[in-house]
């Protein structure tokens, strides 16, 4: 077990996971912004340490500040929560060469399914059945001749990103074409990433994710289910677990 872990992350999730470190005896190490200065998770932790100005892009995100702090601190891990960094490839590799291990998936991992179509390609390589959809589609000229394959409704979604953000919902070749480069410019804009595919709208359906921890050395558990139906322009909204209404 490690003595010291760095919470890279604030608010409600960095008290959760600072209280748990707490409760097994690991001294916590918290970090914020100059507008977070008298937050709970500050107050609550063993070390805190200023990392800039209260805009995220000069304090949470500032890898190498957070670097900086990591050395100081001794932190011997850093847990990411969720958001802001925790999905970020480069910043776990910099935590591992710094011999700060990472309480996140592997950089490997994070590439691999950070993208939504290279997640599908996994999928398929391992005889997941899914929807019918398609990889990256380069212009709207093949995206109308794979929707003529797959049939309408249709998803079109951008690759990258999240929050809903950068979907759009096709019931004809026509909307099709509306939507093409509105869907590819919020891609960019928002993900820096342009790529977009398709998939099979499904009209009733229900989003159940299930929790997957892994300790690194291949042992995986499977933590249960939750239902993630209740969503607001295709963003969670709420989470419940255990999933209602499924059978053993």
């Amino acid at each position: 077990m490690f003595s010291k872990v760095l919470i890279a992350n604030r608010g409600e999730i960095a008290v959760r996971v600072s209280r748990t470190l707490r409760d097994l005896g690991v001294k916590v190490v918290a970090v914020y912004s100059e507008a977070d200065r008298e937050a709970r998770h500050v107050l609550e932790a063993d070390e805190s340490y200023l990392l800039g100005p209260g805009p995220v892009s000069e304090s949470y995100l500032n890898v190498s500040r957070l670097m900086d702090v990591i050395a100081v601190s001794g932190a011997e891990a850093v847990h990411p929560g969720y958001g802001l960094l925790s999905e970020n490839a480069d910043f776990a590799e910099r935590c591992e060469a710094a011999g700060c291990i990472w309480l996140g998936p592997s950089p490997d991992s994070m590439r691999k399914f950070g993208l939504k179509h290279t997640a599908r390609e996994i999928a398929v390589a391992a005889g997941v059945p899914l929807c019918p959809g398609t990889g990256l589609v380069g212009s709207l000229e093949e995206a109308l001749s794979a929707a003529e394959q797959i049939g309408f409704p249709l998803m079109l979604k951008s690759t990258a990103g999240g929050g809903g953000i950068g979907m759009e919902v096709c019931r004809s070749p026509e909307e099709l074409r509306a939507a093409f480069e509105k869907v590819v410019r919020l891609a960019k804009s928002n993900f820096g990433e342009a790529g977009v595919f398709l998939e099979r709208f499904v009209e009733r359906a229900r989003h159940i994710e299930v929790q997957i921890f892994g300790d690194g050395h291949g042992k995986v558990l499977a933590l249960g289910e939750r239902d993630c139906s209740a969503q607001r322009r295709n963003q969670k909204v709420v989470e419940e677990t255990p999933a209602p209404g499924l059978t053993e």
